[in-house]
């Protein structure tokens, strides 16, 4: 669980009292928490400010999870610029088949890109509330991690020196290839769904076709269409695991995009140039648990959702919020509860997200997985949920996500 003592060049160790690895919306979140309540930190990123504030990435808010960001002022522009979603669609035979979940259960979405929210974050934690920041850092070890002195240390990017910084805590937010999944110790248990099937993902460079989210449930494969900007539409096309994005020019991606999510009352799609196309392969997973010794894990270092049912930024935003308020309560006040419990209190979100996408899954996937019993019963889950206001309810619910951030 904890590498070899480091070989430090610093003639005496930096000190915070919380380190966190990585600068995604788990990070940068809880970095901004623990800085509101005047405790020092050091974020610790691989890439540059400039990467993490363009990398594509989800989307879709659940309302609580903005509640959230609100309460601790941190979703000022985000309230100002995102899209309201109150409504999806399906896709299936050429019919349209609109759910309204907010007429359902009095929810929305929030459609705001996570480049968009990086950006707020690491600009409220850097430049407002003077939080220490180092991008560009390499090779970065852990150490002491089951002991009461943990402590971590990196590559300093512009002297290529080994700098070491010791803490009390370390929060592990560095997503699922990132060091901290590296030093997990052989009781730590990692339950992996695999799909068996790729998702291709697309910015296509051209205005929504859709006033909100799109589901084609097809023979050929899933298609999805998602709003990221009035110039800006994500789409998905199902494709084997693994394919080579190159196997996808343009005309056939736009081709398959117009089969898939094709509707008798509905003009053609808006088409426009590709701006990202990349596959990924569909699985989940989960850490359990999700503190060893002074190691926190959050985000997708300790789980993840494929995007499937845009569950994977909520969840990083719910581990934050649960984390950096245990850490305060802790560091100021003494009170280990939040911190004791805090794996518990995350898992219980994070097992309820994952079935709700193994299910989706299959309503999204049925009809082309080339078995005739799986095509039926998605079919008859799909008209259900048209035909039956408590199924439609029951969706929905899940859909936008339990309710409070505890």
């Amino acid at each position: 669980m904890t590498s070899t003592d480091p070989h430090s060049n610093s003639p005496s160790p930096q000190r915070f009292p919380v380190v966190i690895v990585g600068a995604g919306p788990a990070g940068l979140t809880i970095g901004n928490i623990l800085r509101a309540a005047s405790v020092d930190c050091l974020v610790l990123e691989t890439e540059t400010r400039e990467f993490i504030e363009q990398r594509p990435r989800a989307g879709v808010l659940e309302e609580w999870a903005v509640r959230g960001l609100q309460e601790r002022g941190l979703a000022d522009n985000l309230l100002e610029r995102a899209q309201l979603h109150t409504q999806c669609e399906f896709r299936v035979e050429g019919q349209r088949h609109r759910l309204s979940y907010t007429d359902l259960t009095g929810h929305h979405h929030f459609v705001y890109p996570q480049p968009l929210l990086v950006t707020d974050l690491v600009r409220e934690y850097a430049d407002v509330r003077g939080g220490a920041i180092r991008f560009g850092v390499r090779d970065v070890q852990l150490h002491g991690l089951d002991t009461d002195r943990p402590a971590v240390s990196y590559l300093d990017p512009e002297t290529g020196r080994r700098t070491l910084v010791t803490c009390d805590f370390v929060a592990g937010c560095d997503g699922a290839r990132g060091v901290t999944r590296t030093v997990l110790p052989q009781q730590a248990r990692i339950a992996r769904h695999d799909y068996g099937i790729g998702w291709l993902a697309l910015l296509a460079q051209a205005p929504p076709s859709s006033d909100c989210v799109v589901f084609g449930v097809h023979p050929n494969g899933f298609a999805g269409h998602m709003a990221r900007s009035p110039e800006v539409t994500r789409y998905y096309l199902e494709c084997p695991p693994g394919d080579d994005p190159e196997n996808w020019p343009e005309d056939r991606v736009w081709a398959e995009l117009q089969e898939r999510l094709g509707a008798a009352d509905r003009p053609p799609l808006t088409e426009g140039r590709l701006i990202e196309k990349r596959v990924l392969d569909m699985h989940n997973y989960v850490v359990e648990p999700m503190v060893f010794g002074r190691l926190f894990l959050a985000g997708d270092a300790a789980h993840l959702t494929a995007p499937i049912a845009a569950k994977g930024m909520n969840l990083a935003l719910h581990d934050a919020f649960l984390l950096g308020d245990g850490l305060i309560a802790y560091l100021a006040k003494g009170d280990a509860r939040g911190l004791d419990g805090y794996s518990a209190a995350c898992l219980g979100r994070v097992w309820d997200y994952q079935e709700f996408s193994q299910w989706l899954s299959e309503v999204y996937h049925g009809a082309s997985s080339g078995d005739a019993y799986r095509a039926g019963t998605t079919l008859a889950r799909l008209r259900r949920l048209f035909e039956s206001p408590a199924a439609a309810a029951a969706f929905a619910e899940q859909y936008l996500g339990k309710s409070s951030a505890s």
